[in-house]
Formats: C-alpha cells, sequence, structure tokens
C-alpha cells in the first residue's frame, strides 16, 4: 500500500510523486473527456505515483476511479468541510471548509499538473500551479481549458510554458519526467527573490 513516502536502501525515505489531476467538474464533463481522465489516472498509478484532485465529480472522479483500478493512491482534497461531498475513489479525503480556496493546497501540493477539459475553475487551478512554477501538462483535444492554454504561458513573465498532450499516457509520462527531472519555474523564483 502506498502511504506518501516509500523506504529506499539508501535512506530511510524517499517522497512519491504527486501528479495533480485538474479538469471538468461532473456538472459538464462528457463521456470523452472522462474517459481521458479516467486514463489519465491510471497512469498516474502505473507510475506508483500519488494521484491528487480536487476529490469532487467529473475528471477528478474519473481520474480517481481510474487510479484505484490499478491499485494507485488517491488523494482528494475538497472546498467542502463534509467529507460525503467526495467522490467514491478517494482514499485520503481532506475536508478543507475553505471553497475553492482549496486550489491553492491541490496545487502546491503536487510535483506537476495535468489538465483535462475544464472551464473556469479549472483555469483558476491552472494559474495557482503556473504562479507556483509547477510543470503542466494539458491534454490536447480534450476541449475546454486544456485545449486553451496547450503550448502557452499563461501571462507575459513566462514563468512556465504549459506543454501539450497527445494521450493520456504522453501527458503523465511528461507530468512524471517533469516532476522528477524538469526546472520548476526558474523565472517564477527569480522573480520571487526580486520581490524580497
Amino acid at each position: 500500500m502506498f502511504r506518501g513516502v516509500a523506504r529506499n536502501h539508501q535512506s530511510n525515505f524517499r517522497r512519491l510523486v504527486q501528479v495533480l489531476v485538474i479538469g471538468s467538474d461532473g456538472d459538464h464533463c462528457p463521456a470523452n473527456v472522462y474517459e481521458a481522465a479516467q486514463e489519465v489516472g491510471a497512469q498516474v498509478a502505473s507510475h506508483s505515483a500519488i494521484l491528487v484532485t480536487g476529490g469532487l465529480g467529473g475528471v477528478m472522479e474519473a481520474a480517481g476511479k481510474g487510479a484505484k483500478d490499478k491499485g494507485g493512491l488517491v488523494v482528494g482534497i475538497i472546498p467542502h468541510e463534509d467529507m460525503r461531498y467526495a467522490n467514491s475513489y478517494c482514499d485520503i479525503i481532506i475536508p478543507t471548509g475553505i471553497g475553492f480556496s482549496r486550489n491553492y493546497i491541490t496545487a502546491y501540493s503536487a510535483d506537476s499538473a495535468v489538465v483535462v477539459g475544464g472551464g473556469a475553475g479549472t483555469y483558476v487551478e491552472a494559474c495557482v500551479a503556473y504562479q507556483k512554477g509547477k510543470p503542466i501538462i494539458a491534454l490536447a483535444g480534450t476541449g475546454g481549458t486544456a485545449d486553451k492554454i496547450a503550448n502557452t504561458f499563461l501571462d507575459d513573465r513566462k514563468t512556465v510554458k504549459v506543454l501539450s498532450a497527445s494521450s493520456p499516457k504522453d501527458a503523465v509520462d511528461q507530468a512524471i519526467e517533469q516532476a522528477m527531472n524538469g526546472k520548476k519555474g526558474v523565472r517564477y523564483f527569480q522573480n520571487v527573490a526580486r520581490m524580497i
């Protein structure tokens, strides 16, 4: 069973990669987007990474289902105080009670983010990840926010370029690679250093 950290031979613990999957909520998640998110979740689990979501319906639920079907660990960070709002695929539910300000928690907790479809809420969450300098991969062809932000910078600071993926496997492969080896928002950290 996953525990967030795993023992290795050189040291007592190593941190597992945490991949945030964001996208369309249950009220506007067509079947093709749900299926794509489910495969994204399965791919996250196949890399022995932890899936982090906002814990609700649509893409969040689908990714959780895909990860659970492959034996993965799913963390749902929900905007409500009541844990009953979380989808049934969450192994760990974190009820924040802070509304959609929880997007800061999900984005800051992840090592990288995969965007599947999505609307305004997805865009906000992607912007939080962008401001933090997290790698972001948009699954092209899923519509909404993912298609709008693929291969772009979210502002003129050019903190991190949103990468584009052609398939769920490609999206997760890039998310894992970027999380483990990519440079996380070098310009962001330079900007922060100037503000201090």
